[in-house]
């Protein structure tokens, strides 16, 4: 197998592992369109990136962070629906990243790759910063677990219980900033989250603890990986929506049976 192939699978698979568990939690918490928010501020990372001269991966993570932490603040306040603040904040970071796009001069850049993925392109470097961000993920995601699936359960009962309800839901949605970031040149800001929801929702047809589709949603992630890779190499279709395209295909399958 050629070099970049086998740097694609090792980037792929490490994205899936980490975001197996945290995606069943989104799952669980009803969070989706939290992911896509995060998405689109990815874009305005990408702009920000351009215009200050910044390396694109820390200006992206810098801008995620950024907008979980403000979600955090909004939802305190309980003044808005967090739909509506999702909302709010995913147009207004995206059509700021192309005003601000349209004002750098000279600079000429295809979005296609931001937006939908360069699995192919994966180099070394992003390898140490999708496995050393992973390791970091997995155990802060272990650290916090047992919290966070009392808040998942019942947030009331889980603060009666002296349980950290506000620094766990921080953590947590500063860890989704983190992957979002990281996944970024892996699926591309339009397909993260369905790498996201997607193996969880099948791990889900054959779970019966939440630690067993946490561990089978990451399975469900590396099977899509390896089913797209394949496809994109044997038909050359574009290898980021390949994955999801398998990923879907695997979805249909696991509720049909």
């Amino acid at each position: 197998m050629e070099d970049f192939l086998w740097r694609a699978l090792l980037g792929g698979v490490g994205i899936a592992l980490i975001a197996g568990p945290l995606g069943c939690f989104i799952v669980w918490r009803r969070m989706a369109y939290f992911g896509d928010t995060l998405a689109h501020s990815a874009l305005l990372g990408i702009a920000l990136g351009f215009l200050w001269g910044l390396d694109l991966k820390l200006s992206t993570l810098i801008v995620s962070l950024t907008l979980a932490a403000l979600l955090i603040l909004l939802q305190q306040q309980k003044r808005l629906a967090t739909d509506t603040s999702l909302g709010i904040l995913a147009h207004s970071a995206l059509a700021l990243s192309l005003v601000i796009l349209a004002f750098i001069p000279g600079l000429r850049i295809d979005l296609s790759a931001y937006l939908f993925g360069d699995l192919l392109a994966v180099n070394r470097l992003d390898l140490y910063w999708i496995y050393g961000g992973g390791l970091v993920l997995l155990g802060l995601l272990l650290f916090m677990w047992q919290a966070l699936l009392a808040i998942t359960l019942h947030e009331e009962l889980a603060q009666v219980e002296g349980i950290p309800v506000l620094r766990t839901k921080a953590l947590f949605m500063l860890s989704v900033a983190l992957v979002v970031a990281i996944a970024m040149k892996i699926v591309g800001i339009l397909l993260i989250t369905s790498l996201l929801i997607i193996p969880p929702a099948v791990a889900r047809r054959f779970s019966h603890t939440p630690e067993q589709m946490a561990l089978l949603a990451s399975l469900v992630g590396c099977l899509a990986v390896i089913m797209g890779l394949s496809l994109s190499w044997y038909w050359d279709t574009p290898a980021s929506p390949s994955i999801v395209v398998s990923a879907t295909l695997l979805f249909i399958l696991a509720w049909s049976l």
